[in-house]
């Protein structure tokens, strides 16, 4: 799992995200920004579901060998894709998912409206997130113990109640869940523990981020957990 790290404890917040949804064998499910493929994999295997795992910086040669060392290439599809110039048929997707990404491509108020078109009627939707517990501009800035580490990116991670307004206020979904995962800065900081002992630069790696959630302590830093379906 640490091999294929480009976000923390995704599987973790996979498997608490899916029992908001209800993913079922043969489902066609777009894995957007899916990474090196850990997400994809986990998909397949514990759900039976046809996946594309669609990314724009990973290859999709360096991820279908992921896959099928996995045992699972003859059911996941790479694809190299931006989020926001998605090559795939309208309506096409029974979910779609999206873990430790959505903060990058998701924020936009016309983004939402867009990636609804990839999804079938009675599609569902189900993102996991960094999060706030509180938004930044209520808070009037970036606290500093975040800001020292992730700069003015802080500022895409919202609240789950910010993210239950962006997307039902656009009428197109029903937001079925929206919240905020208990105890999310610990699972986090064991990820990155676990990441400064297994990679050979971890330590410097992850140090930085170790010292922002043991400072934080579950005061700002979380994760939003948010599903939805299509009507």
């Amino acid at each position: 799992m640490l091999d294929l790290d480009m976000g923390p404890n995704p599987l973790w917040l996979l498997e608490d995200l899916a029992h908001d949804l209800d993913l079922r064998p043969g489902m066609r499910v777009l894995d957007l920004g899916s990474g090196k493929g850990a997400t994809s994999v986990f998909l397949a295997r514990e759900y039976g579901v046809d996946v594309v795992a669609a990314d724009l910086w990973i290859a999709p040669e360096q991820a279908a060998q992921v896959f099928a060392e996995a045992g699972v290439g003859d059911q996941v599809e790479a694809v190299r894709a931006e989020a926001h110039a998605l090559p795939f048929e309208e309506e096409s997707f029974d979910a779609i998912v999206s873990v430790d990404a959505f903060e990058y491509f998701g924020t936009a108020d016309n983004f939402l409206p867009y990636l609804l078109r990839f999804l079938r009627p009675g599609g569902q939707l189900g993102m996991a997130t960094p999060a706030m517990t509180r938004e930044i501009r209520e808070l009037g800035m970036i606290p500093p113990h975040i800001k020292e580490v992730v700069g003015w990116e802080a500022i895409a991670w919202h609240t789950a109640e910010w993210w239950r307004f962006q997307w039902d206020i656009t009428e197109l979904v029903k937001v079925t869940s929206a919240r905020l995962q208990q105890d999310a800065w610990q699972d986090w900081l064991l990820w990155a523990r676990a990441g400064a002992e297994h990679h050979p630069d971890g330590q410097s790696a992850n140090q930085p981020v170790i010292d922002m959630l043991t400072t934080d302590r579950g005061e700002f830093l979380t994760f939003a957990l948010v599903t939805a379906y299509k009507p």
